[in-house]
């Protein structure tokens, strides 16, 4: 359905996008996931013909954004970040505009008012549009994007500023969407794209550092097995016993845990150190607090890939 093939955009010798390239399939719901200044936007304003990119291509549905910037644009629904609305039109009066605008084809009536219903507005259609809440505003944003039926819906931070209750009515709104739509959805909050996607790209300083699905990104991102552990010694003298341990690949000092510090150790496939691992300790009179299997948190993993993406280096 989506095609981003060698896309990079510079403005003079900063580069926002840095030759990334991904493809969306049909009814799948895509989260763009990245720190602020990552590239989400620049990315999100070039596919939807916004800005034009420095190299690279776009296409959607067989539709290139460049050479048949009209026919593409009729093909995807947009809700940028500040939702584009007329804030002294009422709701009803300001969709029928929209669809005016967007020379939709489709029975106006009908067609706005199933639009409505979709997105919880049936009962507002009166109301002007400054006199409602940043939810049902972004709901508003939700419906122009709407009209016309897109066969792509491309959401850009939809739900910065909401409290919690609206967060979770705009997630449930965006999995009904990948229904009958593919959708593209930019976030810089974790919890928010795993929540909501089937899969996540995630991007740093304009390059993609990750793509997996939702449910195997840990394990994508981990790149093999790995132990947790909780120890109160001398940090240095800890990482080094571990790091004596055959198996062991790599050591990683986690924050502090009150007593003692985390840490994350890496070791080969079908190993099993755990006998290993309390022997060392027991060497260095290191009491283990707590010893587990299993990868980082996800979020725990997402800070170590930016700030490594970054040249940094995690906590």
């Amino acid at each position: 359905m989506i095609e981003v093939k060698n896309l990079t955009k510079r403005y003079g010798k900063i580069t926002a996008v840095d030759d990334i390239s991904f493809t969306v399939d049909t009814g799948e719901v895509l989260g763009f996931l990245g720190p602020n200044g990552a590239g989400k936007s620049t990315t999100m304003n070039i596919i939807t013909g916004y800005i034009s990119s420095t190299s690279g291509t776009v296409t959607v549905d067989g539709s290139e954004i460049l050479s048949e910037p009209k026919k593409t644009k009729q093909k995807i629904g947009y809700l940028p970040e500040i939702p584009p609305l007329y804030i002294d039109m009422t709701v009803r009066k300001y969709l029928e505009f929209m669809f005016d605008l967007k020379r939709v084809k489709l029975p106006k009536k009908e067609h706005i008012a199933e639009i409505m219903r979709l997105v919880g507005l049936d009962k507002h259609g009166k109301r002007l549009i400054k006199n409602l809440s940043k939810g049902f505003k972004q709901r508003v944003g939700f419906a122009q994007a709407l009209l016309g039926n897109p066969p792509v819906i491309i959401l850009d931070e939809p739900t910065v500023g909401l409290d919690p209750k609206q967060i979770i009515e705009i997630r449930k709104l965006i999995k009904s969407l990948g229904k009958k739509h593919t959708v593209i959805f930019s976030s810089h909050v974790l919890s928010e794209i795993s929540a909501t996607c089937d899969r996540i790209i995630i991007i740093c300083d304009g390059k993609i550092i990750a793509d997996a699905k939702s449910n195997e990104l840990s394990a994508a991102l981990s790149g093999g097995q790995r132990m947790s552990l909780v120890a109160e010694g001398k940090p240095a003298e800890i990482t080094s016993e571990l790091e004596k341990i055959p198996a062991v690949t790599k050591v990683r000092r986690g924050g502090a845990a009150d007593p003692g510090v985390k840490y994350y150790v890496e070791y080969k496939q079908g190993e099993d150190i755990r006998r290993d691992v309390f022997s060392a300790m027991e060497r260095i009179n290191a009491p283990i607090l707590e010893m587990k299997s299993g990868d980082e948190s996800l979020e725990e993993l997402y800070l170590r890939l930016t700030e490594n993406a970054k040249g940094g280096e995690a906590s």
